[in-house]
């Protein structure tokens, strides 16, 4: 029992120092940076949208920096093919066979910077990736390294050379969060301090692969009561009565919150998944899943979760 105990509290210290390492990149954005990293603990998939310039890019870079991870960026362009993302085969005339090259997919974080600027073909080759964490060419599957970490970077759709995503890929990412403007004293100690670029640049590993791959496993076992389940349920439930939105959110949705409550409550160190851990992560898990019934309903995906947690009481 004493060396579960070591053990966990070694993994909290080294999350912790994981948190601190990445706060010192990227400033004043503590929540943002932990939801990252309790979105790569629940094996789910990232998405970034907001406006150039705020950072996006940045946290990636950090996050492959500090956890070890070997790290790709594909730029995502109207021309961008699925070959570009994937891979090719190319014919080897020394040995008569077809030798396949592994494209920028094949990396443990992988940053899709401003992935609706591609077509939806383009777009489509990421759908394989993130859901079997395989890639299939000429009919052989090619396995992703562990942990695969997709960080998509998202232009606000109002901007121009933008295509949607379709919900289909939308729903393969587990949380979409936004990193706004920074506070005055934030900004103001980046225009004073030194470049981003030359910090990412020295910036040490605090974790490896094999670390963060055994906190994934521990994730699932976080204890999450009969209640805390009747919780989720009754959430799922509540978005489906057709009231408010126009379909509810999907079983993968469910077990996506679920899963997301877990890695925050293991992040914060928690014994067991709270009902403010749920509550935590409900709007970055279900924001993006979420649409108003009535077509003249305005609101965003904030106050859409927002609206859910009031429709539901704690049990």
């Amino acid at each position: 029992m004493n060396a579960v105990r070591d053990k966990a509290s070694r993994d909290r210290e080294l999350l912790d120092a994981a948190v601190a390492q990445l706060n010192q990149v990227v400033l004043g954005k503590d929540r943002e940076v932990r939801l990252a990293l309790a979105c790569l603990l629940a094996r789910g998939h990232l998405l970034i949208e907001d406006i150039p310039g705020v950072g996006k890019t940045t946290l990636a870079h950090a996050l492959a920096r500090v956890l070890g991870l070997s790290y790709q960026r594909i730029q995502f362009t109207s021309d961008l093919l699925p070959a570009d993302i994937i891979g090719v085969s190319v014919y080897d005339r020394g040995t008569g066979a077809f030798q396949f090259h592994r494209g920028p997919v094949f990396a443990q974080l992988v940053l899709a910077d401003e992935v609706n600027r591609a077509t939806p073909k383009a777009q489509s080759a990421l759908l394989e990736a993130m859901e079997e964490r395989q890639v299939t060419v000429d009919g052989e599957s090619h396995p992703l390294p562990e942990p695969f970490f997709v960080v998509a970077t998202q232009n606000p759709s109002y901007q121009v050379g933008t295509f949607p995503l379709p919900e289909s890929q939308l729903d393969r990412f587990l949380m979409r969060i936004e990193l706004g403007y920074p506070a005055a004293t934030h900004e103001r100690a980046l225009l004073r301090g030194r470049d981003r670029r030359d910090m990412l640049a020295a910036l040490p590993s605090v974790l490896d692969p094999e670390t963060i791959v055994a906190l994934q496993h521990l994730v699932p076992e976080m204890h999450a009561s009969d209640a805390l389940v009747d919780y989720v349920q009754a959430l799922t439930r509540a978005s489906r009565d057709g009231t408010q939105f126009q379909s509810g959110l999907s079983t993968r949705a469910s077990i996506s919150l679920l899963r997301a409550a877990q890695a925050w409550a293991f992040l914060n160190g928690h014994p067991g998944v709270l009902p403010e851990d749920l509550q935590a992560v409900l709007p970055v898990v279900v924001g993006h899943r979420l649409r108003p019934r009535d077509p003249a309903d305005r609101r965003g995906p904030p106050e859409l979760a927002r609206a859910l947690l009031e429709a539901v009481p704690i049990p």
